[in-house]
């Protein structure tokens, strides 16, 4: 069985290193292909400071994360949950970063991807297509992907929208012809065409005689 957990965060800025924190992580679950609705993980943070100009993008308020369990709350839980599962992650480095950084904070030694394989979607789609955008709202329009519910950042909802995006853009061949095809691929395109038997009996071709050739000359002039 192949449990995949998809992963996003939502964060008060781009950098740990310059204090921001998670204020979000959202997950949802695909086994064999199939996306489990019913084993989901999300949860909001309290970041022990302000969101600042990250609300914009994603639009969480101060006053509603008041409230909220800081990361050491909900660790261990969170830990569980994807324990021993690949990770697949739009932009990896970015939310292993913060997830990394929190558990630093927590005194714990290890990483995500020491216990969690890690499949980076961006970096899939830069092989399928280079030269193309690869934001998640890109990825939407080229699988035709709903995504009209992406009025903001969420990370649950971005979850579940890139759950679906995996499954396309892993489903099959995308494209028969490309552009950025290569000589190699080229080359084993060719070689995999099943090329009819050259030992076949010849084909009995008939030619036109001169009666059906001059009618078919004059056959315009008539009209």
């Amino acid at each position: 069985m192949e449990r995949l957990i998809i992963l996003d965060t939502e964060t008060t800025g781009i950098e740990p290193s310059e204090g921001h924190r998670i204020i979000e992580i959202g997950c949802t679950e695909i086994i064999d292909r199939q996306i489990t609705e019913n084993n989901e993980y999300h949860q909001y943070i309290q970041p022990d400071r302000l969101v600042g100009d990250s609300e914009r993008i994603h639009g969480i308020k101060d006053s509603f994360l008041k409230n909220k369990p800081k990361f050491e709350e909900i660790a261990e839980e969170f830990l569980e949950y994807v324990d021993g599962a690949t990770l697949v992650i739009h932009n990896a480095p970015f939310d292993l970063g913060f997830l990394n950084h929190e558990l630093q904070l927590m005194g714990v030694d290890k990483r995500i991807e020491d216990n969690c394989a890690i499949i980076d979607t961006l970096e899939v789609s830069k092989q399928q297509r280079p030269g193309t955008m690869h934001n998640l709202d890109a990825l939407c329009r080229r699988f035709e992907i709903d995504a009209s519910a992406r009025t903001v950042h969420g990370a649950l909802l971005d979850a579940k929208i890139l759950a679906q995006v995996y499954l396309a853009m892993t489903g099959g061949q995308s494209t028969l012809f490309s552009n950025n095809t290569n000589n190699d691929e080229q080359q084993n395109s060719k070689d995999s065409i099943i090329r009819v038997d050259p030992n076949r009996g010849k084909i009995k071709i008939i030619m036109a005689n001169e009666a059906e050739l001059e009618a078919h000359n004059t056959y315009f002039e008539k009209t």
